[in-house]
């Protein structure tokens, strides 16, 4: 049975994969740790990979987790990396943030208004039902801070020009946090959290990507 580790994204935990079937996979869940000061997102996935103990492992990563099992397969021998909503090159990045990252204008916001829920944040992430709304709401209530405001900086000034040829990337094309930019696998009208409510087609997506793979 293949091992394949789970990366959630900015905000989020492992509830995120609970609507997958990964049954045919040997499963593990990356935790995300306290980031250091001023530590770089290639430090931290390095302490990331003590978390990894399988032989050439897939990585499957959502959002901010897709761009870490990059950073993570950078050093370690990896079997495959997976993308759900996520961006492989920092081209993809829309400008706006780029731009914000320059000139640092993500440090101006306060940690707390990151953390404020509201129907904006429903519109981006593409939530539409309660339960994903209440989901949502939940999961960014629960993150840490710090963190928060740690990963959105790495996010907005992410330098990765690096192709990889055992990447698959799926992507929604109504997603509005992170565009839709010719991935591997596209699913029509999926949002930014189409793994939780277009969890059937990411299992048929996920499935396509390893099926190369013993």
């Amino acid at each position: 049975m293949k091992a394949i580790y789970l990366l959630s994204g900015l905000g989020a935990d492992e509830r995120v994969f609970h609507y997958l079937d990964l049954s045919h996979y040997e499963v593990h869940y990356i935790r995300w740790i306290t980031p250091l000061k001023e530590e770089k997102m290639a430090a931290y996935a390095r302490r990331l990979c003590d978390q990894i103990h399988s032989p050439r492992p897939v990585l499957l990563g959502v959002s901010f987790g897709g761009m870490l099992a990059i950073e993570i397969a950078k050093q370690l021998d990896v079997e495959k990396v997976v993308q759900v909503s996520s961006v492989k090159l920092r081209s993809e990045l829309p400008l706006l943030y780029r731009i914000i990252g320059r000139l640092r204008l993500n440090r101006l916001v306060p940690g707390f208004l990151l953390k404020k829920v509201n129907p904006l944040l429903y519109w981006f992430f593409g939530t539409t039902s309660d339960e994903d709304k209440i989901l949502l709401k939940a999961i960014i209530e629960s993150t840490d801070t710090v963190f928060l405001k740690w990963a959105i900086d790495q996010i907005v000034n992410w330098k990765n020009e690096t192709k990889f040829n055992n990447l698959f990337q799926i992507h929604g094309t109504s997603d509005r946090l992170l565009p839709h930019r010719n991935p591997d696998f596209s699913i029509s009208g999926g949002g930014h959290l189409m793994v939780v409510n277009r969890a059937g087609e990411i299992d048929v997506a996920v499935a396509t990507a390893l099926m190369a793979v013993d």
